[in-house]
């Protein structure tokens, strides 16, 4: 454990961590007392403090929530590193399951991406109106989304604590691959229907975003996140790697593959976020948000093309399929 918590990515990232939380400590509990006692319409002076001090502290809530989205690259590219330390480990995909709390980790870090996303956008609607009429709801919304930055403080800390650097673990082949003859699919589906869907979907997202259908399009966004997952790490993956047994959605994150997985990831997590973004705000506040929904198709869009360009070169080269 000590090796691990002397790492120097490890070392980055608690330390980066302890500091956002502590500024989204002091953050949280200003904003109760802004709950408490905040009245637009009172012109004491009481209130203009408040104003004032709403104003540093949106800031400082601004501020850390785009620091996080630059962790969660880091995040992954730290457990990455540690896959040199742990034995049996090939890439992050053995680290993250070296002990019980790494998936529910980096799952809670995705739903804090999103979450913090949609904050940011609240955040943006109120500072355009005049008389803040969101700052309650965005300040609400962060107490929530507080808790759940409190639950992954927690969590990184027994997450780094809890790996032992002397109990070999699963390399990707054998958490991935075909080792064990079951087929990781769910719904019990194959490559084939995998890809059916995987395009169907697509052009389900595309649809429903460009026809304002709001609440379909967040359901389609999230069935094409889940689908595009399997069908990155059990069919375009094998094609990044060209190796069809080499199904693992870590390796690509790797400089073997010249970090192309950072590039897939990125554009399908930003692509769905923007997508499900555009609908909350339709959905919640009326407001259509045409810039929202092109950098959504320009992600998505962008994801499906690289994954598919994969395939389409690696046939041109060989003349088969994997």
């Amino acid at each position: 454990m000590n090796e691990i918590l002397l790492n120097n990515e490890v070392i980055v990232y608690l330390l980066s961590e302890t500091v956002l939380y502590l500024l989204l400590f002091l953050a949280f509990v200003v904003t109760v007392g802004l709950v408490k006692k905040w009245n637009f319409d009172a012109f004491t002076t009481e209130q203009f403090t408040l104003e004032n001090r709403s104003y540093l502290v949106m800031a400082i809530i601004f501020f850390v929530m785009l620091l996080k989205v630059i962790l969660l690259p880091y995040f992954v590219y730290t457990i990455d590193k540690l896959s040199d330390l742990i034995p049996g480990a090939m890439c992050g995909a053995g680290v993250i399951k070296a002990n019980v709390y790494g998936n529910p980790l980096l799952s809670l870090k995705i739903i804090i991406l999103f979450l913090s996303g949609l904050w940011l956008s609240i955040n943006t609607i109120d500072l355009k109106a005049k008389n803040y009429p969101y700052l309650k709801l965005k300040s609400w919304f962060f107490m929530v989304i507080f808790l759940f930055m409190s639950a992954e403080f927690v969590l990184d800390i027994l997450y780094f604590t809890h790996i032992e650097t002397t109990n070999p673990v699963s390399c990707c082949s054998v958490i991935f691959g075909q080792t064990g003859g079951i087929n990781g699919l769910p719904f019990g589906l194959d490559i084939p229907k995998l890809l059916m869907l995987f395009y169907l979907l697509f052009a389900l997202v595309v649809l429903t975003i460009v026809s304002n259908m709001t609440l379909l399009s967040i359901v389609a966004s999230l069935l094409f996140a889940v689908l595009s997952y399997y069908a990155v790490v059990y069919f375009f993956g094998t094609y990044v790697y060209e190796l069809p047994t080499h199904q693992c959605p870590f390796c690509m994150l790797q400089d073997h593959y010249y970090y192309v997985g950072y590039l897939i990831w990125g554009l399908l997590l930003f692509g769905v976020f923007f997508a499900i973004d555009s609908a909350v705000i339709d959905f919640l506040f009326k407001r259509h948000s045409k810039t929202l929904k092109r950098i959504s198709l320009l992600f998505l869009s962008l994801f499906v093309m690289l994954c598919s360009s994969y395939v389409i070169v690696y046939y041109l080269k060989n003349g088969v399929l994997l």
